[in-house]
């Protein structure tokens, strides 16, 4: 495991900041009305400096429903090609604002939101991350990883599964 003193804050907020934007897609999970976790994958739109994250959704959906009734909110990420592993946990809150969805828009979206900008009930999620943790492997290849748990099996030694930081936001 990594020395955790040599990591300064700031460090960590980057290091988050540049796994969240490698994964782009993210697992947000919120809790229904009767105390049940719903996940489902969103596309992040824009990671800012202070940890916030930014989504495209519909204002009728049962995301923005859920989050008004608890804003409570966790967003996970997963990068298979860098091995990293990312939780975000904060409150959510929905926006109408024009100036920030001109900003965030990408054609891409339209799959989505097939009128782009103009689509009825499109609007935004802001998640304000409270903090965060991040899992980074200590090795590239999946092979070189598998055969270190393998070897921590038969010597009872815990593997070096990387890099773990807690990251205050």
């Amino acid at each position: 495991m990594a020395d955790h003193a040599e990591h300064t804050e700031q460090d960590k907020r980057e290091k988050l900041k540049e796994l969240v934007k490698d994964a782009r897609i993210g697992m947000l999970t919120t809790m229904t009305t009767d105390g049940k976790h719903v996940s489902r994958p969103m596309a992040l739109q824009d990671v800012e400096f202070d940890g916030d994250l930014w989504f495209f959704t519909y204002a009728d959906s049962d995301l923005v429903a859920q989050i008004r009734a608890n804003p409570q909110v966790n967003v996970s990420f997963s990068d298979a090609k860098q091995h990293a592993w990312t939780s975000v946990s904060g409150s959510a809150v929905q926006t109408d604002d024009r100036a920030k969805a001109e900003e965030l828009w990408n054609p891409l979206l339209k799959a989505w939101f097939p009128d782009g900008l103009e689509t009825p009930n499109l609007t935004l999620v802001k998640v304000h991350a409270d903090s965060a943790e991040y899992w980074e492997s200590a090795h590239s290849s999946k092979v070189v990883t598998l055969l270190g748990y393998a070897k921590a099996a038969v010597t009872g030694k815990t593997p070096d599964a990387g890099e773990n930081e807690t990251v205050r936001l």
